[in-house]
């Protein structure tokens, strides 16, 4: 969690700032790395006999959390909002894919809007006075609604941290701990009964390290330096490991009370 350092490095540090290219380089997009809970969901087996079609409509943020600031006020969301295209993938990762078949629900008004098109489209050119089912088949329908959303956020549940100055040189070490809690229920489409519910929650940590040195260089001239560094849990991978960990919850709730099989 934080890294117990000695505060002797601080003054080699602080001289190298002057001359050393401090600030961090910019980096090329790249693809999220996998997380503990990705390959925990992808090696889930034996699939079942067949892949169930779910459909997800929303995942919201039900928490209302802003992000923690100590200096201003921050508009913006604790929580990412995007967690419904997070459960999609999810679902879709399960087994490598053997386990769901997820239909479009979030965006349908655009699906049923295309496939109107392409029908009015054959009508006028084809001369076709029905739809063609070769052409455009029916769509699937879902046999479960996943929802769920994120049902709570806690900031500072742990802080603390640790200093010493001697002489003119100091250094601090500090960190804060958050939870993110999630959601996830799995619906039948056929009876509209809640078949599971699970709870899942994430710790996130944030860290920040800092120094600091204070030397009379003269009779009245003053050397002060600091140095220092924060790092913080992006909230976003966050929220994707506590997601793919309910999705595993889900499935293996769903096992215990036999409402599937693998």
């Amino acid at each position: 969690m934080i890294n117990s350092r000695p505060f002797g490095w601080l003054l080699s540090t602080a001289l190298l700032v002057g001359c050393s290219d401090f600030m961090p380089k910019r980096e090329p997009p790249a693809i999220l790395p996998a997380t503990a809970a990705q390959s925990e969901l992808e090696s889930l087996s034996p699939p079942p006999r067949q892949r169930i079609e779910v459909a997800v409509y929303q995942f919201e943020d039900l928490t209302g959390q802003l992000k923690p600031s100590d200096t201003f006020q921050n508009p913006s969301k604790a929580v990412s909002q995007g967690g419904a295209s997070v459960l999609i993938k999810s679902l879709r990762e399960a087994g490598k894919g053997k386990w769901f078949r997820v239909v479009e629900r979030a965006k349908l008004n655009n699906l049923l809007q295309e496939r109107r098109i392409i029908q009015e489209m054959r009508q006028i050119y084809m001369q076709e006075t029905q739809v063609n089912p070769d052409f455009l088949p029916a769509m699937l329908s879902a046999e479960l609604i996943i929802e769920g959303g994120v049902v709570g956020y806690d900031s500072n549940v742990m802080t603390g941290g640790r200093g010493a100055a001697l002489l003119g040189l100091g250094g601090r070490e500090e960190y804060r701990k958050d939870t993110m809690t999630v959601n996830l229920r799995s619906v039948s489409v056929k009876t509209g009964e809640i078949l599971t519910s699970v709870v899942v929650q994430k710790s996130l940590f944030s860290s920040s390290t800092a120094g600091s040195i204070f030397r009379y260089v003269s009779s009245d001239a003053v050397l002060e330096v600091e140095v220092g560094q924060t790092e913080n849990e992006p909230g976003f991978v966050a929220l994707t490991s506590a997601i793919q960990k309910a999705v595993i919850a889900l499935v293996l709730e769903m096992r215990r009370k036999k409402q599937w099989s693998f």
